[in-house]
């Protein structure tokens, strides 16, 4: 089977691996996060889900400090007395606020510290060097350092959401949907046979990712783009969340003692008026085109239910995500190997929404599906597990401390495909997200599958 390789040209090995512009890139974004609010507001918890934002800030410049500075430079240790406040594992989220937290200026005068600092290992390191320590190989613990600050930076701006007050975050809308978005089929055939799921050459690639291995698919039918507002309200109008007959015995517990009756955020306007969402401090209008946002997995589950469907493994996401079966190559998005750009995905935080339903068409996959990459996280009918052979790198507590026991049912559900919020340098075809099935404040959404029949394969 084949496998994701990096270009051989060394033009584009540099251009698609450039440590420095991925690591201020992050930077920039982190500190518009947190410069647009005051002291207080950073130092507040808006949900006992999330961090007070102040807490992410330094977070972020102390594994920065600890992976590029500490473990990269081998310097000695800037501020060892914060490993313990900014360590996630030590101390839930609901519990930061009564740490001795950094206030925000000596917080960004330590990323600041740290950050002169990492460039400063940067600058003495050859990242594109095959060399002995696999965290230096082809920049990897710079490309780690830029995800883990992205990532935050996603949860940041959840937190954002979370948070009540006047808005303080502003970006264009998305285009509106292509013309053809329309005429679109409801679903795409992704044959049956044989793919690589995850990598194990994928420079920048996470453990979980890792290892590649060989998996086997019957053929299945895709929805060609996430569920909508407009599909979701029909099964809210249908009385989807009043029938257990469509939900998990456990998602139908949770939909009761949580009061769940539609997407968080949104609201109506009596009985029977329109919806209204607040988004970043605006009320407005639930757009009926655009993908289905802020929904836990046990609605997506209901909904697909409901329809008939059900949600893709994790396998059949990926693989309508990265296989050709025309040239039989796995690649490292939809279209192909290039990077993203803005007509292939809706990533980086451009427009602080999901672009509408069929948008992105030169970002489509092999099988016609749009928008696998970005716009609104999918959730998947996977438990987070790890593959054949996994092996932690470079610590446990990214990934193995959220794997079941053996024989133990999973905790967590697989996302796959990131979001609006996604930075590209944190989104490819192999990433895995992963949360509780019960959160809402993540930027999820969903698409359903079904069987195909063995007679559906040769049919457009």
């Amino acid at each position: 089977m084949s496998e994701y390789t990096l270009p051989r040209d060394p033009a584009a090995i540099a251009d698609a691996l450039a440590p420095q512009a991925v690591l201020e890139a992050a930077r920039r974004r982190t500190l518009a996060l947190t410069d647009c609010l005051g002291d207080d507001e950073l130092m507040a918890q808006h949900s006992p889900l999330m961090s007070p934002l102040g807490w992410d800030l330094a977070h972020i410049g102390n594994q920065e400090e600890i992976w590029l500075v500490r473990r990269a430079g081998g310097r000695p240790p800037l501020r060892p007395d914060l490993d313990p406040l900014y360590d996630a594992f030590r101390h839930p989220r609901a519990d930061r606020p009564a740490l001795p937290l950094l206030k925000p200026g000596p917080a960004r005068r330590y990323l600041a510290e740290v950050r002169e600092q990492a460039l400063e290992v940067l600058e003495s390191t050859s990242p594109d060097e095959d060399g002995p320590d696999p965290l230096l190989r082809h920049g990897f613990v710079f490309g780690m350092a830029a995800q883990h600050e992205q990532q935050h930076d996603e949860t940041m701006l959840a937190t954002h959401q979370l948070r009540d007050g006047p808005p303080v975050l502003d970006a264009p809308p998305p285009p509106p949907a292509p013309a053809d978005a329309v005429a679109l089929p409801a679903e795409v055939l992704v044959p049956g046979g044989p793919f690589t799921m995850g990598t194990s050459t994928d420079p920048w690639a996470l453990d979980n990712e890792r290892p590649a291995h060989g998996v086997e698919l019957p053929p299945f039918w895709l929805d060609t783009v996430p569920v909508t507002n407009a599909a979701y309200q029909d099964f809210i109008d249908d009385g989807g969340y009043q029938d257990p007959r469509w939900w998990d015995p456990e998602g139908w517990e949770h939909r009761m003692r949580a009061g769940l009756s539609a997407p968080q955020f949104w609201q109506r306007d009596g009985a029977h008026g329109p919806w209204y969402r607040r988004r970043f401090g605006r009320t407005e209008p639930v757009p009926p085109d655009q993908p289905v946002l802020h929904v836990c997995w046990y609605e997506a589950d209901a909904y697909a239910r409901w329809a008939g469907r059900r949600l893709p493994t994790e396998a059949e996401w990926e693989k309508a995500a990265r296989h050709d079966p025309a040239t039989g190559r796995d690649t490292r998005y939809p279209w192909g190997d290039d990077s993203p750009g803005p007509d292939r995905a809706g990533l980086g935080q451009r427009h602080l929404q999901p672009a509408p339903a069929g948008s992105h068409p030169a970002g489509a996959a092999p099988s016609g599906a749009r928008q696998l990459l970005g716009d609104v996280w999918e959730w998947t009918a996977s438990d987070f597990t790890p593959y054949p052979g996994f092996a932690a790198f470079p610590y446990r507590e990214y990934s193995e401390v959220f794997f079941p026991a053996p024989g133990a049912p999973g905790r967590y559900k697989v996302l796959r495909g990131g979001s609006f919020a996604t930075d590209p340098v944190a989104c490819r075809s192999t990433f895995r997200n992963w949360d509780l099935p019960v959160r809402r404040q993540i930027f999820a959404g969903f698409r359903t599958c079904r069987d195909a029949a063995p007679a559906d394969e040769g049919r457009p």
